[in-house]
């Protein structure tokens, strides 16, 4: 995600400000300086929608550093096999899902016949008559049965919930074993400890207990492989994400390039339309990338070098000849020294000051003290 966003800052940068370049631009070409706002306009909202792209992205791939940070308590052997599989395409990530919910569907079902049969068990006792059906609490009179119980259950509702065809039934094993001990535990907690419905409950919960015991391990193997699975789908639905995202990146860094390349070229146009340059704005101009940072000075010296081979822009002495600069070169550095003295006191002002270095502000007088030379020995010769 960094390289995108690099791109993006370039892109960015490099857009020419038009307010200077249709002051550059001569009065006889202000119908082309028109012509190249309506395509920078154009730039402006490519470059919009590609950040909006790059922004999306980017908050992708947060979430999915949080993500990985938050499970990576898996084995080193685990995130081995990670890294091997292999990217599942959608089509063939819906067709496995389907499959393992067919599949997981049918193992619970068997499961719950299972339970099924201790339930008949359950009920066929001759203990198991008073749970068949709900409490009549009318009928027995059991005024308060409603302030002690909060849900009744009973094995008629229990064997409805099991049957229901509508989706409304249960869809585990553990949802039913909850409803059974809820049948016996309301009898117990309604009914005295020496009754007999209270022992009646008791006993049945008791049996039904070991009976439960015998099919848990069967069920909570099934409830890992569940687990297993929706981890491994999971899983899955990230890597196509994942593959989708750096497709989306790839084009990204095609486009911003691209839109790069496309702004690079109206710069040059614009700057090979402009008109000549004064002596007081290039006298002016000198003055100015004085007042550049350490950092954008040697960016302007690159802009020098750009269309000087022969300068050394990075040699212990340097020695810049406003005057010697061809017009294009002079605008390209008016382009750049008015974004940049624009950054640097926006930075100037967020930050409260510059903490360059020693060697940086010596390097920095140096070639001022160059621009300021060469300037002085120009101005005696014009005067002599």
């Amino acid at each position: 995600m960094v390289f995108p966003m690099i791109i993006m800052e370039q892109v960015m940068a490099s857009i020419p400000d038009f307010e200077i370049a249709e002051a550059g631009i001569s009065k006889d070409n202000s119908a082309e300086a028109e012509q190249f706002k309506f395509r920078v306009d154009e730039i402006f909202q490519k470059v919009d929608e590609l950040e909006q792209k790059v922004n999306e992205v980017e908050q992708f791939y947060l979430s999915s550093s949080k993500k990985q940070q938050s499970s990576s308590k898996g084995s080193s052997m685990g995130k081995e096999r990670d890294k091997e599989r292999q990217v599942p395409s959608i089509k063939k990530q819906q067709q496995d899902a389907s499959r393992r919910e067919a599949a997981a569907a049918k193992r619970m079902q068997e499961l719950m016949r299972q339970f099924g049969t201790i339930v008949r068990q359950i009920t066929q006792h001759k203990w198991a008559w008073p749970f068949m059906q709900p409490v009549d609490v009318k009928g027995l009179g059991l005024h308060d049965y409603y302030e002690i119980i909060e849900k009744p259950m009973d094995f008629s509702t229990i064997k409805n919930q099991m049957e229901a065809k509508d989706g409304t039934g249960y869809k585990n094993v553990r949802d039913i074993c909850a409803d059974v001990r809820l049948v016996f535990n309301n009898a117990m907690k309604y009914n005295d400890e020496g009754s007999d419905v209270h022992l009646m409950a008791k006993t049945l919960l008791e049996k039904f207990e070991e009976k439960w015991q015998l099919l848990l391990p069967k069920v909570t193997e099934e409830e890992k492989r569940r687990d297993e699975e929706e981890a491994e789908a999971q899983l899955d639905m990230q890597l196509v994400r994942e593959a989708a995202h750096a497709k989306v990146v790839r084009d990204l860094c095609n486009e911003l390039y691209e839109v790069d390349t496309h702004l690079e070229h109206l710069r040059e146009t614009v700057v090979q339309k402009c008109r000549k340059m004064s002596t007081e704005e290039k006298r002016n101009l000198g003055t100015a990338i004085a007042r550049l940072s350490m950092e954008d000075l040697n960016k302007a010296l690159e802009i020098i070098a750009q269309s000087n081979p022969a300068f050394q822009a990075m040699a212990e002495e340097v020695e810049i000849d406003i005057d010697a600069q061809s017009e294009s070169t002079l605008w390209r550095l008016k382009f750049f020294v008015k974004d940049a003295l624009e950054l640097q006191s926006k930075s100037a002002m967020s930050t409260g000051g510059n903490n360059n270095n020693n060697y940086n502000n010596k390097r920095k007088k140096e070639i001022c003290d160059a621009i300021a030379k060469t300037a002085k020995k120009k101005s005696k010769r014009t005067s002599s």
